[in-house]
């Protein structure tokens, strides 16, 4: 893409940061580090923030649709989070007629609000920590033995919680299995959309600036939660109510200055902080090269057909962003890795940990042994599994081969027949055989070549000549269900599946013909048999030792404060507002303006357009109270909050717990932050409030959305 030239804001910095901030970390909010929080400008407490005996922060924070997190905002259920987590219901109240995803989408009142049926919003009433009794009984026992126990216990805990008819409880293992938690959940089920900015705001930048700062994205949304007249949870019904939270958040749009502190609070979904040395090694230098490489041919390839062809690139648009996605994120990773020299540090956390306690070099020296005679094993199924993810013919043959196991087992009943068409027709609807044909040929030369001989299937060596591939994939596609060429019971896949499941047993003598479910077989079965139960062989055994190894390191390193890692329940982390210097003489300020959103605007371009209301607003300096001390509306901005997928959505609060900012992305090069926490790098990335109230009160002209909340100017 052609791009005019991007005028970074940027600073100087001193040639080093200095950082008062020791820890990154996702911390249960029952256990805050409260000492450095406020060590570095917090204002309020650790109640405040998290508390059963009166309202307090975590009462306004919830998980969103399971994935995501969202806020409260006003004191009738508001609901803020970001664009990219309210995309597929933007998308399914979308029409050619209103086109929500394009044009954008506001209530004009809460009639006009819009029912979304499934989706949920569940608040976390409290956390217990029950290690005590999940862990009762199982000190003497192997480990087999030992899960059992546990299972048990967890079930006994759970059952002598008393619950509300809404509530549940999830009981969730900390520090690898060091410690148990249990969480009272509420889940709302009536969540209404609001409002939402039009793509070209919400996901401005799109591909190109994915993972990467400077970011000028206003990617945001809004919901409501609705409950019965008694403020409980209910299904929807058009006699619900909005709902009073027992807390909602202030919206500040203060200036932000540089060093100002911040805390983001939300559901971050999965960290590996406490690997030891062997297995960030292996990350770095196999594993993420091994599926970068993979992604690498997949998106090279597509991108060829998409810039060509204006039909291709609307089908395969939101398929390319996923492919990309992780690419970038693994790549920034390993950079990340290797700058903050992760494995040279955890090296020598390793050597002081023996110092002080002998008992751990014969854990270490352990762990040292399986990760290495896990490699082959762990390199193998990073290739297996990224190509059979990539080369969409290979993935829809694994789907085939699911069916007519489940079929011959006598699995199959209406409701997984069902599921498996719907998963089908939602594959077919956006897959071309002719383009992925490409991506298979490719992709099946690169794992014959990188692949060892005893971990592919007989013959495979026929696959190293991409050309002959090509080829060969040609004259099978032709006649094969797979692809949705190919005629059975009267229809192909790609036209009429339900008519292509009519008779399964047809259906199936013809799969167990065709050379691509052929092909995908041998692979399959190749890598059961010579991967699958080794390596989980080995990880089931580094899993009972990495136990081990925590446990070790919280008993012997005494001057340490620790945190568990994420895994999708609530947490609070923190930080301060900064820039960045990613790079030798590139040095990044924290914020972001509406200037810079157009200093990138290419009039039409998928990912770089921007509404002509916009223009008019830059153009006629339209800015009310949302400019800040340089006259312009910030857009983004970033700070050292630990945060990763999950946070997405995520509040960014100030140091009296003011809403600041909503979480959406990081910087690339601090992506390493899921295994390596490093304040000089690790940025997190967050649309600036006012950006948002600007886009709300000045664009979208719903100033009644305003009027609801509590404004702190």
């Amino acid at each position: 893409m052609k791009r005019k030239n991007i005028l970074l804001s940027a600073i100087i910095f001193p040639a080093v940061m200095a950082f008062a901030q020791q820890y990154g970390g996702m911390w249960i909010p029952t256990e805050l580090n409260e000492k450095e929080m406020k060590d570095l400008g917090m204002k309020i407490s650790a109640k405040d923030i998290f508390s059963t005996s009166k309202p307090s922060i975590k009462d306004a924070v919830v998980q969103f649709n399971g994935g995501c997190t969202a806020e409260i905002i006003s004191p009738k259920g508001l609901l803020l989070t970001n664009h990219h987590c309210g995309y597929s219901q933007i998308q399914k109240h979308s029409t050619v007629e209103n086109d929500y995803l394009s044009d954008g989408f506001w209530a004009k009142d809460m009639n006009g609000e819009l029912p979304n049926p499934g989706v949920t919003v569940d608040f976390i009433a409290d956390i217990k920590e029950v290690t005590a009794s999940v862990l009762a009984g199982t000190q003497n026992l192997d480990e087999k033995a030992a899960a059992v126990s546990v299972t048990a216990n967890i079930e006994a805990v759970k059952a002598g919680f008393k619950l509300e008819p809404w509530q549940k409880v999830v009981v969730k293992p900390m520090y690898y299995g060091n410690k148990y938690y249990a969480f009272i959940i509420e889940t709302y089920k009536d969540i209404r959309l609001v409002g939402a900015p039009p793509s070209s705001i919400g996901k401005f930048g799109s591909d190109t600036d994915n993972w990467v700062w400077p970011r000028h994205t206003g990617d945001f949304s809004m919901f409501r939660i609705y409950a019965d007249k008694n403020n409980k949870p209910a299904e929807y019904s058009k006699d619900n109510i909005p709902y009073t939270p027992k807390y909602f958040l202030p919206v500040s749009i203060k200036d932000l200055q540089e060093n100002d502190f911040t805390f983001v609070f939300g559901f971050p979904g999965r960290t590996t902080e406490y690997l030891p040395a062997i297995a960030v090694e292996k990350i770095m230098n196999e594993i993420d090269p091994a599926m970068i490489a993979v992604r690498e041919v997949a998106l090279k390839t597509l991108n060829e057909k998409m810039r060509t062809d204006n039909e291709t690139r609307l089908k395969y648009a939101a398929k390319y962003a996923s492919v990309a996605n992780y690419h970038k994120k693994w790549i920034g990773e390993v950079e990340g890795l290797k700058k903050s020299d992760a494995v040279g540090k955890k090296k020598i956390y390793e050597q002081s940990l023996i110092g002080k306690n002998a008992e751990i070099k014969p854990t270490i020296d352990e762990l040292n042994r399986l990760y290495t005679e896990q490699s082959p094993y762990a390199l193998n199924k990073a290739y297996y599994s990224e190509v059979v993810r990539n080369a969409e013919t290979l993935s829809l043959a694994n789907h085939y081969l699911n069916f007519i196991k489940s079929y011959e087992d006598g699995k199959i009943n209406d409701q997984t027949l069902n599921a498996f068409k719907n998963k089908l027709k939602g594959i077919y609807q956006d897959y071309n055989g002719e383009l992925d044909a490409k991506v298979t040929a490719q992709l099946l030369a690169l794992y014959a070549e990188k692949t060892p001989k005893e971990f592919l299937p007989k013959n495979f060596d026929q696959f190293k000549d991409v050309t002959k591939n090509l080829g060969t994939f040609e004259k099978w596609s032709k006649n094969s269900v797979v692809t949705g060429r190919g005629m059975i019971n009267g229809a192909t896949a790609s036209a009429d599946i339900d008519k292509v499941f009519s008779n399964p047993t047809a259906m199936i003598k013809n799969l167990k013909n065709d050379p691509i479910i052929q092909l995908a077989a041998g692979m399959r079965d190749t890598y059961t048999k010579t991967t699958e139960g080794k390596y989980a062989e080995y990880q089931d055994q580094i899993d009972g030792l990495q136990k081990k190894f925590m446990a070790q390191q919280m008993a012997t390193d005494k001057e340490r404060k620790f945190f568990p890692d994420a895994n999708s329940t609530m947490r609070v982390t923190y930080g301060q507002v900064k820039g960045s210097n990613p790079k030798d003489a590139i040095s990044y300020n924290y914020q972001t303006h509406l200037s810079g959103v157009m200093e990138k605007y290419i009039p039409g371009d998928y990912e770089f357009d921007v509404p002509k209301k916009l223009v008019n607003l830059y153009d006629t300096k339209n800015y009310g109270v949302y400019k800040d001390k340089t006259g312009d509306v910030p857009v983004n901005f970033t700070a050292t909050n630990h945060t990763t997928g999950g946070n997405s959505g995520s509040p960014a609060l100030d140091a009296k717990g003011n809403l600041i900012g909503l979480n959406f992305d990081r910087q690339w090069e601090g992506t390493m932050s899921d295994i390596n926490y490093d304040p000089r790098f690790s940025r997190n990335i967050m649309v600036d409030t006012k950006y948002i109230l600007f886009i709300v009160d000045k664009f979208a002209d719903s100033k009644w959305l305003l009027n609801e909340m509590k404004i702190v100017k």
